[in-house]
């Protein structure tokens, strides 16, 4: 980011005590691990509930693993925020699972009001939404209305609301270099270091909000250069809410579903995985015989739990879906009043990506759609 990049500066590291789930309240809360017996007996029951509720799951690639395993053998999903969201859309089951955090829960409710979305922990949060309050974030709008409000998936249904695009990093560069072709400028949200990246890759005229990810924001460049020198063969993959200089050393940048995409095309058997490591699991899985080792956050390769692995979301577990299966508890809602205007940025970006597929050409799926 040049110098010369507008940015607003929000305090997202620790949220106000008692306001939010705090990241140290988060570990406190996340939970133990069944015994065996304890685990497959959890299993069984979520089986059974799932089938008398008319139910689905649908995790991330960041949740555990117990909850990645399960949703694909009953009939669930395992993906990024994207595909997330569009299975819950449209599978024909009456209630959502959503194992995530709690934007992803929102998303799904807002692009199906009518079902019953349900998650393990409703204060499972994201620093990304934590850090832009959406009366701060609608005055920094109003101040620049000439600008096509894009913002991130990682915010509350108000700021979704309050936008013209939603994007998920595997979709945001497609986006962005269409919207920049159409000669719209951007005002983005709210990860800096992925509107940074958006930036370089698209040359595009972008006025940043400055969040960022509690995760990715740890990767150390210096330490990730000494971890290559260990493992010269190695291939480096790094989602692109890193920082600029970890950025720099990867081999492959993109969404968990790019760096899947990555892991299995790129030749070479070790990789370095700058990502929440609860994307190991899925990485190791189809790709058995090539070793995947995550990218240092301090120090001499530190593997601190609260910076390689997201407290909101490990906070999911086997015990709180079966329970909530099983009571109907932690039903996400959303403001009725919200759901129109929060679900337009979401079928646009919806509508675009699909139109991609379809082999449409990107300048058709902006055209006319700029600032709101």
């Amino acid at each position: 980011m040049s110098a010369h990049t507008p940015v607003i500066d929000v305090e997202y590291e620790q949220p106000a005590e008692g306001a939010v789930c705090s990241t140290r309240h988060a570990w406190a809360r996340v939970p133990p691990e069944p015994s065996p017996t304890e685990r497959e007996a959890l299993k069984a029951e979520i089986r059974q509930l799932l089938k008398e509720r008319n139910a689905v799951m649908v995790s991330h690639y960041y949740v555990h693993p117990d909850l990645q395993d399960l949703a694909e053998e009953t009939g669930g999903i395992v993906s990024d925020s994207l595909e997330m969201a569009r299975f819950g859309r449209d599978h024909a089951a009456q209630t959502l699972v959503v194992s995530g955090v709690r934007f992803m829960g929102e998303t799904a409710k807002i692009l199906s009001p009518e079902k019953t979305v349900l998650m393990p922990d409703l204060d499972a949060t994201c620093s990304l939404d934590l850090g832009c309050p959406v009366d701060e974030f609608s005055a920094f709008c109003d101040q620049h209305p000439d600008r096509t409000v894009v913002v991130y998936a990682n915010t509350s249904a108000a700021v979704k609301a309050r936008a013209d695009w939603l994007v998920t990093s595997s979709c945001a560069l497609d986006i962005v270099h269409a919207l920049k072709a159409d000669g719209q400028k951007i005002l983005w949200a709210p990860d800096r270091h992925l509107g940074a990246y958006i930036q370089r890759e698209t040359g595009a005229d972008m006025l940043f909000w400055h969040g960022a990810c509690i995760v990715h924001d740890e990767f150390k460049a210096l330490e990730l250069e000494l971890l290559k020198k260990e493992h010269p063969d190695a291939k480096v993959l790094v989602h692109p809410e890193s920082p600029a200089d970890v950025v720099a050393l990867a081999d492959a940048v993109g969404s968990t579903s790019a760096i899947l995409k990555a892991a299995r095309e790129l030749d070479a058997r070790t990789f370095i995985v700058a990502t929440d490591k609860g994307m190991m699991h899925k990485l190791r899985q189809l790709n058995p015989g090539k070793t995947f080792i995550e990218a240092p956050t301090a120090g001499n390769s530190a593997t601190c739990k609260s910076c390689a692995h997201c407290p909101w979301m490990a906070m999911n577990g086997l015990a709180d879906v079966a329970r909530v299966l099983r009571t109907g508890a932690n039903a996400v809602q959303v403001d009725a009043a919200l759901i129109p205007r929060a679900r337009q940025p979401i079928d646009r970006m919806l509508a675009f990506t699909s139109g991609l597929k379809n082999g449409q050409a990107p300048g058709a799926l902006v055209a006319h759609l700029g600032a709101a």
